[in-house]
């Protein structure tokens, strides 16, 4: 016997109903409406966006006008430190608290609309901040912002589309940072020198895209007697996936983990290493940076969705995710390796490459070896800790790594600390292969 419900969803779509059996596991998945893909595209890239142009450019200036020169620096990693810890917690706890949401709105709409609200209020913050109390208060609103409507916009895909037509969906999830990153940049250096407009003009975008999709989608209420079971014990367990119970879902994890080391030795370090080893100008080398990251996020862009179909109708992701992995470690190698500025956009474009194939598939696989499918928001939170804590880790690591073999003629040593990526998305391959029940 089955037990249908009936999924209003307040007049915005005409979609069929969804089909549940009496335990609660899904039967069918409705047709998807047109230009969903589309809506849900733009909302991940825009909301990216309004944070990476606040973490990369406008917390920068306004650090240095809240704390001189001198103490800048200090002052931007106190605010970034803070906003990466609140999202650290943020992802698995909103994802919590987004499965077990009742009402007629929705599971995901409401922290759509939450979304467009933080980071509304998070950018009115940073325009008015004048000390660092409240500039770490405007990062951490808008931080949350962004969180709320990530995990939102990811736990679409598995709510609404069939595992076996999730590639396409998740080259769309996987290349919102890095089309968020080239957005959100252009749209503030559009509008620079003036820093009220360069904080409101990528934020505005986010908060109408989320608004977009959170109006846009088909989104079935959460059954009363469907919501997950909350006890202390449970919630405790917002931040933990056995590894016993759920192998699958550890691999991946890790997996997840190394590959996202890889990305952030480059980023972290990349400005330091176009200044000291290709003798980049200092007063130009966001322009280079700029450049590399068309070229990144352009070869991304054309293969992931290629590969996402492609992957579909072949029905199989381990492979690509495997592939991906190596080739991003080849181009990681190559960085390592490049010897002019033109070397180190070929390997740029390698990199790219492998993200490409990477992107189009890894989400897809994540959500076939979710332990709860029917609430996914939270494991996808605890998921996406795997892309976010090596932001924290590698500069933590990354002393040690440039101090090797360090002398007073190359006192800083990026061959290991990239050849140390190349080793860890190699290692994100071979965590791929323990991986059970998707092929």
């Amino acid at each position: 016997m089955s037990e249908k419900f009936a999924g209003a969803d307040a007049g915005l779509s005409t979609e069929p109903k969804l089909e549940y059996t009496a335990t609660g596991s899904v039967q069918t998945w409705p047709p998807v409406r047109r230009g969903f893909l589309v809506v849900l595209g733009l909302a991940v890239a825009a909301v990216n966006g309004a944070l990476l142009a606040s973490a990369v450019l406008t917390l920068s200036l306004k650090s240095a006008a809240i704390g001189g020169d001198a103490d800048a620096t200090t002052v931007l990693s106190i605010v970034t430190s803070i906003g990466a810890l609140f999202a650290l917690i943020g992802y698995p706890v909103i994802g919590r608290l987004s499965d077990r949401t009742l009402g007629r709105f929705g599971r995901r709409r409401p922290y759509l609309f939450a979304a467009a609200a933080l980071i509304a209020v998070g950018a009115l913050l940073q325009i008015a901040a004048a000390d660092v109390f409240v500039l770490i208060g405007s990062y951490v609103v808008l931080t949350l912002g962004a969180v709320c409507g990530l995990v939102a916009a990811g736990a679409l895909v598995p709510d609404q589309i069939a595992p076996e037509r999730r590639g396409t969906p998740s080259a769309i999830i996987g290349l919102g940072a890095p089309l968020g990153a080239v957005l959100g940049l252009f749209l503030a250096q559009l509008v620079q020198p003036n820093i009220v407009a360069m904080i409101a003009l990528p934020a505005g975008v986010a908060v109408v895209a989320s608004v977009a999709l959170g109006l846009f989608i088909a989104d079935k209420p959460l059954a009363r007697h469907l919501r997950p079971e909350f006890q202390f014990r449970e919630f405790l367990g917002t931040f933990w996936v056995s590894p016993a119970k759920h192998p699958s879902f550890a691999w991946a994890w890790a997996s997840r983990l190394m590959i996202f080391f890889g990305v952030a030795a480059v980023n972290a370090y990349q400005a330091f290493y176009l200044i000291m080893v290709q003798h980049q100008d200092p007063a130009t080398v966001g322009t280079a940076i700029f450049v590399a990251t068309l070229i990144l996020t352009g070869v991304s862009i054309v293969f992931a969705p290629l590969f996402g179909k492609i992957s579909d109708k072949v029905g199989r992701r381990k492979p690509f995710v495997i592939t991906a992995a190596i080739i991003f470690a080849a181009g990681l190698g190559l960085v390592a390796l490049a010897d002019s500025y033109p070397m180190f956009l070929l390997a740029i474009a390698v990199m790219g490459l492998g993200q490409g194939v990477y992107f189009a598939v890894d989400f897809a696989l994540i959500t076939e070896v979710l332990p709860d499918p029917e609430n996914p928001a939270k494991d996808l939170g605890i998921m996406n800790l795997a892309s976010s804590l090596p932001s924290s880790l590698v500069p933590a690591i990354a002393p040690a790594l440039l101090a090797i073999g360090a002398s007073a003629t190359s006192p800083v040593n990026f061959t290991a600390l990239f050849v140390a990526g190349a080793l860890a998305a190699v290692l994100g391959a071979l965590f791929i292969l323990p991986i059970r029940g998707v092929r």
